[in-house]
């Protein structure tokens, strides 16, 4: 899948669904959902690497994930999900040069065939001019940014008229720079919807909303497998408890004595 089949499924009215994976298993199960589109997202950096935040993961290291991630699928190219791979911080926020190679490294040595940046400054509007003018498709993502978060934490955003506001001229811009795709996290529903109706390109909620083009959200969050659930993320199932559960049994299971079998009796006379 490209990303222009994802503009395909707005116009057709199609909802998209968007799992993140950070390695082959995770992406063996996403895949097998059937989702339209894998996300390698730089929330790796706490699922799997146990950082508090994102801001730690290394270009390499997403590479790294990315190319695990690719291995882990079982379909034909043709039909397996579209990988997105987020680039991670200051790998794109020091200029244009440096996410050029950063987002060109990704495409070349694995099966990614998109990149997912935060925000919308200036400096970020003409880094993402930039690699979609060189062939490289973007994704946008505004509201809560977890690159962000030791100026934004990782409360609700948009919630006076002024933020709004901005956030909605934020979001048509990304679409003007040649974004194919728009992420919005944790902000008000109705300022979701409105972006939603002025766009072309599709308009992917977490926490925005269901009056969205799509839904993406962090796999092991609806697995139950992080420590902290976020509010607009519930578990489907507490994977942490079944899981330990199921692995404390066996552990319990070794250390029993084993069961001494009761000889035959002896033959009778």
């Amino acid at each position: 899948m490209r990303p222009s089949e994802l503009i395909k499924f707005k116009q057709a009215g199609r909802a998209i669904t968007i799992l993140t994976a950070w390695d082959s298993l995770s992406a063996a199960l996403v895949e097998a959902s059937g989702a339209d589109a894998v996300l390698v997202g730089d929330s790796l950096a706490m699922v799997a690497l146990g950082h508090a935040t994102t801001l730690p993961v290394t270009p390499k290291q997403m590479l790294h994930h990315t190319q695990a991630v690719m291995r882990g699928f079982r379909g034909e190219p043709s039909q397996q999900p579209l990988i997105i791979c987020d680039l991670p911080f200051l790998s794109y926020q020091c200029g244009e040069e440096q996410a050029m190679a950063v987002a060109g490294e990704l495409l070349k040595e694995s099966s990614a065939a998109a990149v997912k940046l935060e925000g919308a400054e200036p400096e970020i509007i003409a880094v993402i001019d930039r690699l979609v003018r060189m062939g490289i498709p973007v994704m946008g993502h505004l509201g809560l940014t977890p690159q962000a978060v030791h100026h934004l934490g990782y409360k609700r955003q948009a919630e006076d008229q002024r933020s709004q506001d901005r956030i909605f001229e934020q979001a048509i811009a990304l679409e003007t720079s040649g974004c194919f795709a728009l992420v919005l996290e944790h902000i008000p529903s109705e300022l979701a919807s409105k972006i939603r109706r002025r766009l072309a390109i599709p308009v992917i909620g977490i926490g925005a909303g269901d009056d969205c083009d799509g839904q993406v959200r962090v796999t092991a969050d609806l697995l139950g497998l992080t420590p902290r659930q976020p509010p607009f993320s519930p578990a489907l199932l507490q994977g942490r408890e079944l899981f330990s559960s199921a692995l404390g049994q066996w552990v319990r299971d070794q250390n029993s004595p084993p069961t001494t079998a009761t000889p035959p009796p002896e033959p009778g006379c």
